[in-house]
C-alpha cells in the first residue's frame, strides 16, 4: 500500500463535529461487542451468543459470535479513538446489515418488537462515518499529518 493510498484513506471531509458521532456510536458498539465476547452488561458471552446464533442458522455459531463481537468491540474502540475510521465503519455497516436482515427485519421497525430501528441507526451512523472520515480530533488525522 502506497503512502498516497494511506493518506487518502485517512483524509477526512469532516471537522470537529464528527467526534460527536464517533464517540457515542463507538461506545454503543463497544458495549454490544462486550456483551457478545465477555458476557458484560447482561450479555451471554461467546458460548451463549454462539449457541443462539447457531439456533437461528448463523453457523458456526461460535465463530459468528466471535466475528460479530470482535467487529463491534474493537470497531467501537477504533471509532472512539478515530483510528482507521473509514474501513472500520465499512465493517460495522456490514455487521449491522447482517444483524438487521438475519434477526430483526421480520419483526418490523420498532425496538419494542425486537425490530431493526436500532440496527438501522447504527448502520446509518457507520455509513456516515465511512463517507466523512474521522474528523480533526482523531488518530487518523494525526497519522495523516505526520505522513505529510
Amino acid at each position: 500500500m502506497s503512502i498516497t493510498t494511506i493518506k487518502q484513506l485517512l483524509t477526512s471531509n469532516a471537522t470537529w463535529s464528527t467526534m460527536a458521532l464517533r464517540v457515542p456510536v463507538g461506545i454503543m458498539f463497544v458495549a454490544h461487542g462486550a456483551q457478545k465476547l465477555f458476557g458484560s452488561f447482561g450479555g451471554y458471552g461467546l458460548e451463549g451468543t454462539g449457541a443462539w446464533m447457531a439456533s437461528i442458522g448463523l453457523e458456526p455459531g461460535y465463530l459468528m459470535a466471535l466475528m460479530a463481537g470482535s467487529a463491534e468491540f474493537f470497531g467501537g474502540l477504533a471509532l472512539i479513538l478515530g483510528l482507521l475510521v473509514r474501513p472500520t465503519s465499512f465493517v460495522l455497516a456490514i455487521t449491522m446489515l447482517v444483524a438487521i436482515f438475519t434477526v430483526h427485519f421480520e419483526n418490523g421497525l420498532f425496538m419494542a418488537n425486537n425490530g431493526y430501528e436500532f440496527g438501522l441507526a447504527l448502520f446509518a451512523a457507520s455509513v456516515s462515518l465511512m463517507i466523512s472520515g474521522a474528523g480533526k480530533l482523531s488518530v487518523d488525522n494525526v497519522i495523516k499529518q505526520r505522513l505529510a
